[in-house]
């Protein structure tokens, strides 16, 4: 229960990876509370109803949060909306598209950790997680994409990319104050990708699987408890090896 009665707001918690996240942080005895824009606000069932990237709906999420609990011991910027033409290749990006991309992703990652830092400041605890990625640190293997004709999104790895240093700059700013922020940084996520992907990927990675969300969640879990407790700034790379090679 290394999260006990903890308050801890999860963006994007309806999604692969965030439901997990929920389901984890529910075990070890937090307050889980998804942020998500697919639900209804409720409460009682631990629901807020968010649009990440319009900063009036965040400070509603958040002041409701606050109403209720009278705190924020944690939050997870783990959201991840896109455009419709999300994946197109890099020669064809519409520059509104690229901005608008940077703005739902890194912009919103930047109002909601401004918002609730205030907060923890005040209380002079907490913890962030930033929701980075392994090709926010390496370059991108366009190998995985051929047999079928696909590409990564240029954004994803700017974007990834930002967010990782920017978990620093938050973490030595806010360290003194005794909050601490970090970021985990998955590697590929099993979800019903083209059968050629996931055997490419599979064979490159060392531990031969790609993953799956019950992999990331207990890393976020930790890096939220107190057994984390002079961790800060760092990027938790949870990959199955895809980056020590």
């Amino acid at each position: 229960m290394i999260l006990k009665d903890r308050v801890i707001i999860v963006t994007g918690g309806s999604g692969l990876i965030g439901r997990e996240i929920i389901a984890d942080v529910t075990r070890k005895g937090g307050i889980a509370l998804n942020a998500d824009i697919a639900v209804a606000t409720d409460l009682t069932k631990n629901t807020v109803a968010v649009d990440i990237s319009d900063e009036t709906s965040v400070q509603n999420a958040i002041d409701m949060v606050i109403e209720k609990w009278g705190r924020i011991d944690g939050l997870v910027n783990n959201a991840y909306p896109r455009t419709k033409d999300w994946g197109v290749f890099f020669e064809d990006i519409p520059l509104d598209s690229w901005r608008k991309n940077v703005d739902y992703q890194l912009n919103s990652c930047f109002v909601f950790c401004q918002k609730v830092l205030k907060i923890m400041a005040e209380q002079k605890i907490g913890a962030i997680v930033n929701i980075g990625s392994t090709y926010g640190i390496v370059g991108n293997d366009f190998t995985l994409y051929e047999e079928y004709g696909g590409t990564s999104p240029a954004a994803y790895s700017a974007i990834k990319g930002g967010i990782i240093n920017f978990t620093r700059y938050l973490a030595s700013y806010y360290g003194r104050k005794g909050i601490r922020v970090n970021c985990v940084s998955p590697g590929g996520i099993f979800d019903n990708q083209h059968p050629s992907f996931v055997s490419r990927y599979e064979a490159k990675v060392p531990m031969g699987r790609m993953g799956r969300p019950d992999d990331i969640a207990p890393a976020v879990s930790f890096l939220l408890s107190d057994e984390a407790k002079y961790i800060i700034g760092q990027n938790v790379v949870v990959d199955g090896g895809w980056t020590i090679i």
